[in-house]
């Protein structure tokens, strides 16, 4: 015989299977009631890459500017498109206004040519730029003066107070 603690046990125990059973079909009914979602579409374009032309300034050489960005591709919706861009105004526009360099000290006069020269390492390109690795630039070395006495321009300035004084 079976003692009524025993059998209480036993109820209580079917009673948590029978709520675990009754979870489980909740669960897995709700589960079954979501829609499915579709896989995202991966799109497969037969666009090109964007090629961008130089940034052109709407003043000036340098400032605000605009660009055009062209694409080849027979589904593409957009073939042509314009990018605004900026032109800094203290790059050397003699090398391509998207590209910046750093630039060594000038050598010394070159007396054939009367030019001295300097040589620049790309720092950086805007925009992807076809930029130079090097470049190199000349100028014309000036004037080549004696040095005068400090002395001598002193007594000149001193005449000409003198000068005016009496005048």
């Amino acid at each position: 015989m079976q003692t009524p603690q025993y059998l209480q046990q036993r109820r209580k125990f079917a009673a948590a299977f029978l709520a675990f059973i009754f979870i489980l079909a909740v669960v897995d009914t709700a589960e079954a009631g979501k829609k499915e979602k579709p896989e995202k579409k991966v799109k497969k374009s037969d666009c090109g890459e964007w090629q961008w032309s130089v940034c052109v300034p709407t003043s000036g050489d340098c400032g605000l500017g605009t660009r055009e960005g062209t694409r080849a591709g027979a589904e593409c919706k957009q073939t042509m498109k314009t990018q605004r861009c900026k032109i800094p105004c203290n790059w050397k526009k003699q090398f391509g206004a998207e590209c910046k360099y750093q630039f060594q000290a000038w050598g010394e006069c070159d007396l054939n040519t009367a030019l001295k020269t300097r040589t620049g390492n790309l720092k950086r390109a805007l925009h992807n730029a076809d930029c130079q690795k090097t470049v190199t630039i000349s100028k014309p070395c000036g004037k080549l003066t004696k040095s005068k006495p400090q002395e001598s321009k002193k007594k000149k300035k001193e005449g000409k107070k003198q000068e005016k004084m009496l005048d």
